[in-house]
């Protein structure tokens, strides 16, 4: 499965409906990690790696400047809009 953009992930996130037990920011850095170390394996397509972890380093700033509610409430206006 390959995650393009932030706000994929951010879906991503709240489908998998992990509730309190899980903040945004530790999924972010987990996944940050898990594709980092893939990353370091011998894997031909390095690019939608690649393209992940910046999606996930986009989430990770707007956490530290924003907080994750304002990240969550901004990804759950785009979907609005989107399907409105």
């Amino acid at each position: 499965m390959a995650i393009d953009s932030a706000k994929e992930y951010v879906d991503f996130f709240i489908n998998l409906n992990m509730g309190n037990e899980v903040s945004l920011l530790s999924f972010a850095n987990n996944e940050k990690m898990v594709l980092k170390q893939k990353l370091k394996n011998k894997i031909n397509q390095k690019e939608p790696i690649e393209k992940a972890i910046s999606s996930l380093e986009i989430i990770i700033k707007e956490i530290s400047e924003k907080g994750e509610a304002q990240v969550l409430a901004k990804y759950q206006k785009v979907d609005e809009k989107d399907n409105g």
